[in-house]
Order: C-alpha cells, then sequence, then structure tokens
C-alpha cells in the first residue's frame, strides 16, 4: 500500500494546532482571572513518518491501519508546575465536549519500572477539513516540568541504543527518576509559597510595564525633564521596591499627566 503523506497527516497537523491554542486559552483565562492557572505551557507534534513506520512494524499494525490504531500520531504535551495540578488539568479535558476521551493511562500515581511518570489520556477528537468531519485519535501527556526533563533524556537514550539502554545507565536514569519525583513532592510542600512570590512577580512586573508606559505618555507631552526624573526614580525602586512604592509611583505619574494634558 503507497500512502500520500501529506494528505494523511493534513488532519492530524491542524488537530496538534487547534488543541494547543484550546488549552493555551485556559491558561490565558486563569491569568485574565488573576488565578493560578494548573497549566504552565503547552507543546504538541505530530509523529515522523520514520516513526510511525518503525512503531507499525514493531506491534504488526498494517498500512491501512494507522490512523485506528496508531494512537499518538497526534501529540500534546501540557506541562504542570506541581503533581496535583495534574489531577486539576485531567478534570478540565474530562468535562470538555469537543472531544471524546477512550481512556486513560496513570504513570504517575503507577510509574513504569524505568522511572518514567506521566498521565496518558487518548482521544477521539474531530477535524473539520475541506472535504467534511474526520475524527482522528490524539494522545495528551500531562506531566511536571520535571518528569518532562526525565522523560525527554530517556527517550534521547532510547533513541542512542535502540531501545536496548545498557543496565548501568537504565539504573541511574532510575535513580534520577526517583530524585525528580521527590522534588516535585517537595515542590509540592511549600506551594503556597511559591504561588504567592509567582503572584507578588505578576504584580510587580504588571506595575512596572504601566510606569513605563505612563513616562513614555508624559515624554510625548513634551515633559522630557519630568520624565527623566521620573524614569531615574522607577530604576532605583527596580532591584529593591515594594510594590506600594512602585503604585506610588504611578500615581504620581498619572497626576503629572493629568496636569499636563
Amino acid at each position: 500500500m503507497v500512502i500520500e503523506w501529506k494528505s494523511f497527516l493534513t488532519p492530524y497537523e491542524q488537530a496538534v494546532e487547534e488543541l494547543k491554542v484550546k488549552l493555551k486559552s485556559i491558561r490565558k483565562e486563569y491569568r485574565r482571572r488573576n488565578e493560578y492557572s494548573p497549566i504552565e505551557f503547552v507543546t504538541g507534534r505530530v509523529k515522523e513518518v520514520s516513526s510511525m513506520l518503525e512503531k507499525a512494524n514493531k506491534f504488526g499494525i498494517p498500512l491501512n491501519r494507522l490512523g485506528e490504531e496508531l494512537e499518538d500520531i497526534a501529540g500534546i504535551r501540557i506541562m504542570c508546575q506541581f503533581v496535583d495540578d495534574i489531577d486539576t488539568v485531567v478534570e478540565i479535558l474530562r468535562k470538555r465536549t469537543d472531544m471524546k476521551i477512550l481512556y486513560e493511562k496513570d504513570y504517575v500515581t503507577n510509574g513504569k519500572p524505568s522511572g518514567y511518570r506521566s498521565y496518558h489520556m487518548i482521544i477521539k477528537y474531530p477535524v473539520n477539513m475541506a472535504e467534511g468531519q474526520k475524527e482522528i485519535l490524539a494522545e495528551f501527556q500531562i506531566r511536571t516540568l520535571a518528569m518532562n526533563f526525565w522523560a525527554t533524556i530517556e527517550h534521547s537514550l532510547n533513541y542512542k541504543y535502540k531501545q536496548e539502554i545498557p543496565v548501568e545507565i537504565k539504573n541511574k536514569l532510575k535513580s534520577a527518576a526517583d530524585a525528580a519525583f521527590k522534588l516535585d513532592e517537595g515542590m509540592l510542600e511549600i506551594k503556597d509559597e511559591i504561588k504567592d512570590a509567582q503572584k507578588l512577580f505578576e504584580v510587580k512586573s504588571d506595575v512596572i510595564s504601566t510606569i513605563m508606559n505612563n513616562i513614555l505618555t508624559l515624554s510625548s507631552l513634551g515633559k522630557v525633564a519630568e520624565a527623566s526624573r521620573y524614569q531615574i526614580m522607577l530604576n532605583n525602586l527596580i532591584t529593591e521596591g515594594e510594590v506600594w512604592e512602585f503604585n506610588n509611583l504611578l500615581h504620581s505619574i498619572k497626576k503629572d499627566i493629568a496636569k499636563y494634558n
């Protein structure tokens, strides 16, 4: 059987792009509400033809059954900061009506012997093509940043050693996986502190951006000296200034803009 690969892969490419946009929108929605987002970032890919053929050969999948039996041609990775964020993301996905979850595999609670941890969801997703709707299979992998780092390394080593990683390296990988999971558990214990620090950083960054925009406005009104004075004040605050000090500075600049407008 000869496959026209470009046509075959088009719906999968479209699905990956659509799913990335939808998942990134969830993150933006949380941020717009000034709430913590369980999604840190999202990536996606369509499996390489060589990888598909290799997997098909390994599992005895006929070429005319690739779309029905290869579940990860379209792959989406959802990265989370904390282990418990994975459960939150899973619940969000279960409630969606634009896809159908076929089954789930929890490799977070029950890690593989190699040390691999991730939460997998296989979905059926409808793609609207020019010739009509086509349902394709796609895989979500939901994991922490530490799990993703480990999985990326393991994937590279499996590629190098053709799935036959030497025992010594396997043992070191397993130890590294255990250490990564302990790191995730440790970070979970101080999650509230980390979230507070990140929130403070975001608020401070937003105020500084607003101050800089207002300094530019003041300069555009011809008040270059005043704008320069405020820029110096901002520079002095950047390193150790508290949020209330930045807010006071912003208030002063806005008063001057109102006065000169």
